[in-house]
Parts: C-alpha cells; sequence; structure tokens
C-alpha cells in the first residue's frame, strides 16, 4: 500500500531561532540549516556567538542573519519581526527556545525575578508566536521549547517551573487558536547540556539518573524539533527527549 507524503520540506523555507547563537538553540539552528532552511538568529548578549553561528550556518550553502532583541521588552520584539519582515519578507518556522533561569526560594524570591522569568519564558513566546503568525501567511510551525519543570517542578526554580507550564499549556492553547494552517508543538528536553557553572560530578549524577544512564546532546533535541516541523499532521503535543528521566 502507498502512503501519501506527509511533511513540511525546509528547503528555501524561513525559521527564526530565538536564542539560537550558543547551546541548545544554535543545535536547533544548526539542524535546519542543514535541512535547507534560511535562519534568523535571534541573540541578546550575544552578539559574537550570533555572528559566528551565522556565519557558521551561510557555510551549509543558505543564508542567515543575527537579530538582536531583549525579550523582556515588547517593543524590541516588534522590531525583532519587522527585522525577520525586512530580511526574508516572509517566516515559515518559530522555534521559541531563548530562556532564562532564575533560582530562590519561593518564600523570599525577589518580585523582579519573577517577573523577568515570566517575561523572557512565557510572555515572550506568546507575543512571538503572534507576530509569527501574522508574517505565515497560509501556513507555518512553532515550537516552544519546554523542560522537565512543567511538569514536575524543580526546587529553588518556582518563577521558571511555573514559567515552563505556562508555556506547556500555552502550546496547546496556541494549537488551537492558530489550527489549522498553523501547527504549534513543544519539545521538552531533559539532561543534554551541562549547565557552565555545574560540576561535573553533579552533571553525571543527573545522567545516572535517567533510564538510559546518560547525557543527551543538543543534537537529540534539534532532530526532535525537526521532526515537529517535518510531519504535518502533530499539533499540540510536546515530545519529551530526557533519556527516560521523568521515569525514575
Amino acid at each position: 500500500m502507498c502512503y501519501p507524503s506527509s511533511s513540511v520540506l525546509l528547503p528555501n523555507k524561513t525559521a527564526l531561532v530565538t536564542g539560537g547563537a550558543h547551546r541548545v538553540g544554535k543545535a536547533i539552528a544548526l539542524e535546519l540549516a542543514q535541512a535547507g532552511a534560511n535562519l534568523c538568529i535571534h541573540y541578546n548578549a550575544s552578539e559574537k556567538a550570533a555572528q559566528e553561528t551565522a556565519a557558521e550556518i551561510e557555510t551549509l550553502g543558505v543564508r542567515a542573519w543575527a537579530l538582536k532583541a531583549d525579550l523582556s521588552q515588547p517593543t524590541e520584539i516588534e522590531a525583532l519581526f519587522a527585522g525577520v519582515s525586512a530580511a526574508c519578507g516572509s517566516l515559515d518556522v518559530l522555534v521559541n527556545s531563548a530562556s532564562i533561569m532564575e533560582t530562590g526560594d519561593a518564600r523570599t524570591l525577589p518580585l523582579e525575578a519573577w517577573n523577568r522569568s515570566l517575561a523572557i519564558n512565557l510572555t515572550a513566546p506568546f507575543l512571538c508566536a503572534q507576530h509569527a503568525a501574522r508574517l505565515m501567511g497560509n501556513g507555518g510551525v512553532i515550537i516552544n521549547i519546554t523542560d522537565g519543570s512543567a511538569l514536575r517542578p524543580w526546587a529553588n526554580y518556582p518563577a521558571h517551573s511555573v514559567s515552563k507550564a505556562g508555556l506547556a499549556q500555552l502550546t496547546q492553547v496556541l494549537a488551537k487558536a492558530l489550527a489549522p494552517n498553523i501547527r504549534v508543538n513543544a519539545v521538552s528536553p531533559g539532561p543534554v547540556m551541562k549547565p557552565p557553572h555545574w560540576e561535573e560530578s553533579r552533571w553525571e549524577r543527573v545522567a545516572q539518573g535517567t533510564l538510559l544512564k546518560r547525557a543527551g546532546s543538543g543534537y537529540d533535541v534539534a532532530r526532535a524539533v525537526r521532526f515537529l516541523i517535518e510531519n504535518d499532521f502533530i499539533t499540540g503535543e510536546t515530545l519529551v527527549v530526557d533519556g527516560g528521566e521523568r521515569w525514575r
């Protein structure tokens, strides 16, 4: 039996990856570029890394632009998408990868830290989705990057956990609101990249806490993002890429 093709081909498409200058965001941007997409790389403070990532992407035979914006400021988000429109004309894929992790006890966490987490991790993806939808014309894909704190709150990360839980719910809300032309999904990574301030021994303990007894990589997340972009019969879902960490 022959089955009809059900995929989105990325060559000549345009994707915007927020936080795309380094770490998981960079891995996602490179994966989409290798699939043939042109890339808009968003950054805030990491201009040098963003320019280097854009240059690396262009060696793959596609185009890339590095665009700056402070995602805690709605006016800068608006300017970011004006830049995307000016550079590319339209947009096919948005990956909301930019994120911050404010730490602190829920009993004493400053309101400023709470507001900053919600602004960048939840409000910004919402506003980015609104702007992206206007540039997507007849169709597109939005991917949100959440994490395990959306289901099981992390100790000493109250604002982060709430923001990621909200982002997981926002994924479903947007999937309903933007259907049928725009699909919205999420990827929830587990231990894929060691936080810069962690010691190796702490990272190894976390990796051993997965069913697979090892850490993943940014590439694992990037492949999951590409899968959700290319399969056009999936929307409103969260794909967990954590080596079985949540089942321990």
